[in-house]
């Protein structure tokens, strides 16, 4: 089976975001504008770069879908389009602020009148057609007129490691000055001589550090066997293991393969539902075969699976990897892709392993057909880590180290390691809700669930891959590899995330019930 791609309606919007950020390179494929080249050096053309550099790295809105957390259900399809717009807003403004960088060093109120000032009226305009739908349906004015405003991040800003940066931090005020606590910025640093090529790339005396100054940085990665063991800090809160010793014990494997037959699309039918290129971002497929921003529920229960057990038509997906190794994929000059800085060779999972485990307080009940869950954050650099839900490591080292800001440098012979552990409580009513989160939660510390929610099978997800181990000279990664992500996010490994979307059939979703709930292990 091909590529998971409909024929579609491509919107203006995407073509003049490919378009511009094409303009950056003559048309000859997307490098977002490097604008650490050579900053280490001296001279007074370096100097300005460096200066250019330091105003702005990326641009940091409010994350409006967190804030809808009571949308009437007839104005969703309209807010949801909306929210779409708003990161189509985004990223042409992403695209304009790499592709500037001169400009920026020439006029210090560059960025502010003639990239964040538009971004904001543009904002406004969505943001109250936003209100009208939700009034239209009979909701309350949701008041957002104070989210329009956007931040200009300062690209040297200090890093953070704790992952407590707060929800809100580093919203713009009028005069474009930053809030509250900075996030970890630096990326795209070049190396070397070379020609550049499309998508990113160069060939010959180097590579650009990262996707071509769109990230990630030496500053992403960590050498696993230097790191302290920290695994039970790196659970954290968020992504709590739900199972224990005791309460229903059992677990039920689904085998969906590894997404060996390239199903990928740049959509989000959770979040962008009807949008094409929602996510501004590729994923992986695995299980659901009809799984793109137009399918209803009823083409997806009835879809085709790449699950063993045909009663598993549950559709998991998540952002892909790419190593950066000068090499290029399908989506080099496609949206989503490279002309959104999403660029190297896609990488496919030597394993896929999804299993789900119960909870160790009681049993556990059945999940509703169409249940939605997305868990960690694609925006968790610009929003704050309150989302977030990231372990990464390497094999051999997972009982040891996991880690939450950093892509892990694993030793000859260990592979990369990605484990999502879902949330695992349900409102007992509700398949998604406006923001897509309020209607599930984490158990907390004790295993329960609080608010008289009820819980269900936990979906853990272990994604092994064969990554070549990166490089640090001269404080310049080579040959990285990173997810996908939005380009403003600069594909720090914070932004992993993973979504699902349960079509079970009814008989075989009571067969994982009782299999957990008696201690079982099935598949």
């Amino acid at each position: 089976m091909g590529r998971n791609i409909r024929k579609r309606r491509t919107s203006m919007t995407a073509k003049v975001v490919a378009g511009s950020a094409a303009l950056a390179l003559g048309g000859g494929g997307l490098v977002w504008a490097n604008f650490y080249a050579s900053a280490h050096e001296s001279g007074s053309g370096q100097n300005q770069v460096k200066a250019a550099g330091a105003q702005i790295a990326t641009i940091q809105c409010p994350d409006v879908g967190q804030k809808l957390t009571n949308v009437p259900n007839g104005a969703r399809s309209g807010v949801s389009t909306e929210l779409a717009n708003l990161d189509k807003q985004i990223t042409e403004a992403y695209a304009r602020l790499a592709s500037t960088r001169q400009a920026q060093t020439n006029d210090s109120g560059f960025v502010q009148n003639a990239i964040l000032g538009p971004l904001k009226d543009k904002r406004t305009a969505a943001l109250d057609r936003i209100r009208i739908n939700i009034q239209r349906a009979g909701g309350a004015n949701p008041n957002l007129g104070q989210l329009a405003g956007c931040t200009g991040v300062p690209a040297e800003q200090p890093q953070t490691n704790d992952g407590e940066a707060g929800q809100d931090g580093g919203q713009q005020q009028d005069g474009g000055q930053q809030q509250g606590g900075g996030q970890q910025q630096g990326d795209g640093q070049q190396q070397g001589g070379g020609q550049q090529q499309g998508g990113g790339q160069q060939q010959g005396g180097g590579q650009q550090n990262g996707q071509g100054g769109n990230g990630p940085t030496a500053a992403d990665f960590v050498d696993i066997t230097q790191v302290q063991a920290n695994a039970q800090l790196g659970v954290g809160a968020n992504g709590l293991a739900a199972n224990g010793r005791s309460g229903s014990r059992g677990t039920f494997t689904t085998k969906c393969g590894t997404n060996g037959n390239d199903n990928h699309n740049t959509d989000n039918v959770i979040v962008a539902p009807g949008v094409s290129n929602g996510a501004h971002h590729l994923h992986d497929y695995v299980g659901n075969q009809s799984n793109d921003a137009f399918a209803s529920d009823q083409e997806l229960a009835a879809a085709q699976t790449s699950c063993q057990n045909q009663g598993d038509k549950s559709s998991y997906f998540w952002p892909v990897l790419r190593v950066q190794d000068g090499s290029q994929d399908f989506d080099q000059n496609a949206a989503g892709g490279g002309t959104e800085g999403n660029v190297g060779k896609i990488l496919q999972p030597a394993q896929a392993q999804l299993k789900f485990v119960g909870n160790k307080k009681g049993n556990v009940v059945a999940m509703p057909s169409a249940l939605r869950i997305i868990t960690g954050d694609a925006k968790a650099f610009v929003n704050g880590n309150a989302n977030a839900n990231v372990n990464w490591s390497c094999t051999g080292f997972e009982n040891k180290v996991q880690l939450k800001d950093k892509y892990p440098i694993c030793p000859q012979g260990s592979q990369v390691v990605r484990t999502t552990n879902f949330q695992s409580c349900w409102d007992g009513q509700n398949i998604d809700s406006a923001n897509h989160r309020t209607h599930v939660a984490f158990v907390q510390a004790d295993g329960t669930c609080a608010n008289n929610f009820k819980a269900i099978p936990q979906l853990q997800v272990r994604l092994v891959y064969n990554v070549p181990a990166p490089t640090i000279e001269n404080g310049t990664v080579v040959n990285p590899y990173a997810v996908d992500s939005f380009p403003e996010n600069l594909h720090k490994p914070i932004t992993d995330h993973n979504d699902f979307i349960n079509f079970f059939s009814a008989n075989t979703m009571n067969k994982l019930v009782k299999c957990i709930n008696t201690g079982q292990k099935c598949q």
